[in-house]
C-alpha cells in the first residue's frame, strides 16, 4: 500500500530521506521537540516550581529596589488543597476502580465448566487492585497529580519489569522433626507507574493527545547500574555506554547548581513512528560494534516501499548519552498502544500542555508577593532607627552607626548636631490588600480552605453563601477530576491490564473487560453533603423508612477508621429477622382474621337490618285493608235485614268515612 506524504503531516520528507540512521532520525525528530517546548514553556515552568517550593530568584523581583525575599504561601496552599481534594476523590474509599464485561460477552451463554462472567471479573478486579497496592500504583499517580497541579500536565511511564518478590516460608526438614524457617522468592511480572517530569517529556508540538501523536519521548537521567541490570537480562543491547553529557534543563530541581556527573546515563525512549525501511536496516544488518559507536548506513527512498507495508511502522527506540542505541523493536504490545498516558489539570483547546493551579494563580500570587514585600521595605524604613546628622560637628573618622550603648561625639550640643528621623508609618491598607489577593489567589484557582469560605460570595459567613459557594467549587474540582479519570487513570488501567494479560496469562483472564472510574466526593464535598444530610436526617422521623438509608450515606461518607463496620452493622440490622418477620406474619394474619369476623358481623346486622325493614314494609301495606275490614265490621255489627236496618247501614257508613277523614287530616296536619 503506497501512502502520499504531503506538507500537512508535520514532516518534511526531504529531511527523513536523508536521514542515516534510526537513532540519527530519532535525535533529530526528538530535539526539535525540545526546541520547541524549551522556546515556549521552560522559563514559565521554572517560576511556577519556584512560586510552589518558595524559593526566591532574582528574576522573579517586580522592582529594582525590592530588597524583601518572601514569598507568600497562597499558591502552595492552593496547590496542596487542589490535589488532595482529587486525590481523596479517586482512592478515598478503597475501591481504585470498577469494571465491567462488554455487552456482547454479557450476553453469551457460558459454556459448561466455566465460571461464569461475574466470577471472572470479581477476580480481575480484586488481583488487579493487590498488583497496584504492592507497587506502589497509588503513590505514584499522588506524584503525577502534583506535576499537573504545578506545570499544567501530569504523564507517567507504563513499565513493565520483572520484580523478585519474597516471603517468609516455613518447611519441615529431618521428616517433620525439625522445621527450616527461610524465605521463598518467587519472579513475577509487575506493571509499575512511573511519573515523568515535564522536562524530561518530549511530544509532536501539533498533538494533542498522546494517540494521535506522531510519536512521544522520555529524555531523563538514570542511574548507570540499572543500564547495567537490564543489560544483564537481555533488555537492552550489550555495549559500552559511556559518561552522560552534562545536560541541567533535564535535572529534577532546576535550582540545584552543582550536579555529580558520575553513575547516571541520559536515557531516550522514544515511542512513536519511524520510517519501516530504517527498523527493517537495523534488524537486517545489524552493524554496530560492542561499543556503539558505528551506525548502519541505509538511504532513504520511499520509491521502493512493497505494496502491502506501509510507510511508517510503530516501534521503540532506547538510546543511551545521545548516540548509543541500547534497543529497537517493533512495538510488541498485543493492543499496539504506546506506554505513555497523560491528562491536563485544566483543557486548554488545540494544545497537549494544559494550564495548571500555578498558572491560574499565577497574578494573583505576584501582586500578593510584591503587596507584602513592598510592606516589609516599608517596615525597615519605620521600624528601625535613623540619625539626620551635621557633618561639620562631628569628629572626622567617625562612623555613622546606631546601635544600644554606642557614644556619639559631637562638636557642641548634640541636640544641635543629631536628629532622630524615620520615614513615617507603614499605612493598614496594605494588610487589608493583602487579605483580597490572598482571596483572589483563592478564586482563580478554586481551591478554598476553611478560612475562606465565608467571604467568597458574600462578605458574610451565612449558610446560603457556603453553599452556594461549595457548589461553585466542587463544580470546578469536578472538571479536574473527570479529566484525571478518563484521560489518565482509566487509560493506565486498561494499559496495565493489557500488560499482565499479554505476559502473565495464567494468573489474569483475557477478555475485553471495559473499565469504568469508581470516583467519590472530595473532602469538601463529602462534608458539604454531610451536613445537608444531618439537616435532612433532623425532619425525617425515626420511623420513617428513609431514616436508615440516610444514616448509611451519612456513615459512608464520614473517614473514619471503622467506616465499614459501622456500614455492617446498618446493613444487618436493615435486614429483616427471621423470626421477627414470622411473628409478624402471624400477627398480620390474625389481624386480617379479625377484621374479616368483624366485616361478617356488620354484614349479619345490615341483613337483618334489611329484613326487619322489609317486615315493616309489608305490615304497612297490610294495615289499610285491615281498617277497611274493620271498617265492615263496625258498620255491620248488631244490623238485621230489612229495609230499616239497609237505612241504618248508610248511615253508619257515612259516619266512618267522616271519621277516617278527620283522621287522615289530623295525622297531616300533626306531620306538618
Amino acid at each position: 500500500m503506497r501512502v502520499d506524504f504531503d506538507d500537512d503531516m508535520g514532516l518534511d520528507l526531504e529531511k527523513v530521506e536523508n536521514q542515516d540512521s534510526i537513532e540519527a532520525y530519532v535525535l533529530g525528530v526528538t530535539e526539535e521537540w525540545r526546541d520547541f517546548v524549551r522556546s515556549n514553556y521552560y522559563s514559565q515552568w521554572d517560576e511556577y516550581y519556584r512560586l510552589w517550593r518558595g524559593i526566591w530568584a532574582s528574576e522573579d523581583k517586580s522592582r529594582d529596589s525590592e530588597r524583601s525575599r518572601i514569598i507568600t504561601p497562597a499558591l502552595q496552599q492552593a496547590v496542596e488543597s487542589s490535589v488532595s481534594e482529587i486525590e481523596e476523590a479517586t482512592f478515598g474509599h478503597g475501591n481504585l476502580f470498577d469494571l465491567r464485561d462488554d455487552m456482547a460477552d454479557t450476553m453469551a451463554p457460558t459454556q459448561e465448566g466455566k465460571p461464569p462472567e461475574d466470577a471472572d471479573i470479581a477476580f480481575l478486579k480484586k488481583k488487579l487492585t493487590e498488583e497496584f497496592y504492592l507497587n506502589h500504583v497509588r503513590q505514584d499517580a499522588s506524584e503525577v497529580l502534583l506535576n499537573a497541579a504545578v506545570y499544567g500536565t501530569g504523564v507517567a511511564e507504563v513499565v513493565l519489569e520483572e520484580q523478585k518478590r519474597l516471603a517468609p516460608a516455613k518447611e519441615p526438614i529431618l521428616n517433620g522433626q525439625l522445621a527450616a524457617v527461610g524465605v521463598n522468592m518467587t519472579t513475577e511480572i509487575g506493571v509499575v507507574m512511573k511519573p515523568i517530569q515535564m522536562k524530561n517529556f518530549l511530544i509532536d508540538p501539533v498533538a494533542t493527545t498522546i494517540e494521535n501523536a506522531h510519536g512521544c519521548a522520555i529524555d531523563e537521567f538514570v542511574p548507570a547500574h540499572t543500564i547495567t541490570e537490564l543489560q544483564e537480562q537481555g533488555v537492552y543491547r550489550k555495549c559500552h555506554v559511556g559518561t552522560a553529557p552534562s545536560e541541567t534543563d533535564l535535572e529534577p530541581n532546576p535550582e540545584i547548581s552543582v550536579y555529580p556527573s558520575h553513575d547516571k546515563v541520559r536515557l531516550l525512549k522514544y515511542f512513536g513512528l519511524v520510517p519501516r525501511s530504517l527498523l527493517n536496516a537495523y534488524n537486517d544488518m545489524g552493524s554496530y560494534d560492542e561499543d556503539g559507536l558505528d551506525s548502519v548506513v541505509v538511504p532513504l527512498n520511499p520509491q521502493e516501499q512493497p505494496e502491502n507495508e506501509s510507510y511508517w511502522v510503530e516501534a521503540i527506540v532506547v538510546i543511551a548519552n545521545e548516540g548509543v542505541v541500547l534497543k529497537v523493536e517493533e512495538n510488541p504490545y498485543m493492543m499496539q498502544d504506546r506506554p505513555v498516558v497523560a491528562f491536563a489539570w485544566d483543557t486548554v483547546p488545540g494544545l497537549f500542555w494544559g494550564r495548571g493551579v500555578c498558572e491560574k494563580g499565577y497574578n494573583s500570587q505576584k501582586a500578593l508577593d510584591t503587596e507584602i514585600r513592598a510592606r516589609i521595605d516599608a517596615l525597615a524604613l519605620t521600624v528601625h532607627p535613623m540619625m539626620a546628622m551635621d557633618a561639620t560637628r562631628i569628629p572626622r573618622g567617625h562612623t555613622p552607626t546606631i546601635r544600644a550603648g554606642k557614644m556619639i561625639l559631637t562638636t557642641g550640643k548634640p541636640q544641635d548636631a543629631l536628629m532622630p528621623f524615620n520615614f513615617g508609618q507603614v499605612s493598614q491598607i496594605t494588610f487589608a490588600q493583602a487579605g483580597e489577593l490572598q482571596r483572589m489567589v483563592q478564586q482563580s484557582t478554586g481551591a478554598v480552605d476553611s478560612s475562606g469560605i465565608g467571604g467568597t460570595i458574600n462578605s458574610e459567613a451565612t449558610a446560603a453563601g457556603i453553599s452556594m459557594s461549595l457548589g461553585a467549587i466542587i463544580k470546578r474540582q469536578k472538571r479536574t477530576l473527570l479529566n484525571f479519570q478518563e484521560s489518565f487513570w482509566l487509560k493506565f488501567v486498561t494499559k496495565a491490564a493489557w500488560r499482565y494479560m499479554q505476559f502473565n496469562p495464567d494468573a489474569f483472564p483475557v477478555k475485553d473487560y471495559k473499565f469504568i472510574p469508581t470516583s467519590t466526593l472530595g473532602i469538601m464535598a463529602r462534608e458539604y453533603e454531610v451536613s445537608q444530610l444531618v439537616q435532612l436526617l433532623q425532619t425525617t422521623s425515626d420511623q420513617s423508612p428513609m431514616y436508615g438509608p440516610l444514616v448509611q450515606s451519612i456513615v459512608e461518607n464520614m473517614n473514619i477508621n471503622n467506616r465499614d463496620e459501622l456500614i455492617a452493622i446498618l446493613e444487618k440490622s436493615a435486614q429483616p429477622d427471621p423470626k421477627k418477620q414470622q411473628m409478624e406474619e402471624q400477627m398480620h394474619q390474625m389481624q386480617m382474621q379479625l377484621q374479616q369476623a368483624q366485616i361478617e358481623a356488620v354484614n349479619a346486622q345490615a341483613a337483618e337490618s334489611n329484613a326487619r325493614a322489609q317486615k315493616y314494609v309489608v305490615e304497612a301495606s297490610v294495615e289499610p285493608e285491615k281498617l277497611e275490614i274493620s271498617k265492615m265490621e263496625a258498620i255491620t255489627r248488631n244490623l238485621q235485614p230489612g229495609a230499616e236496618e239497609d237505612r241504618e247501614f248508610g248511615r253508619r257508613l257515612q259516619l266512618a268515612e267522616l271519621y277516617l277523614k278527620e283522621k287522615a287530616i289530623t295525622s297531616k296536619s300533626a306531620k306538618e
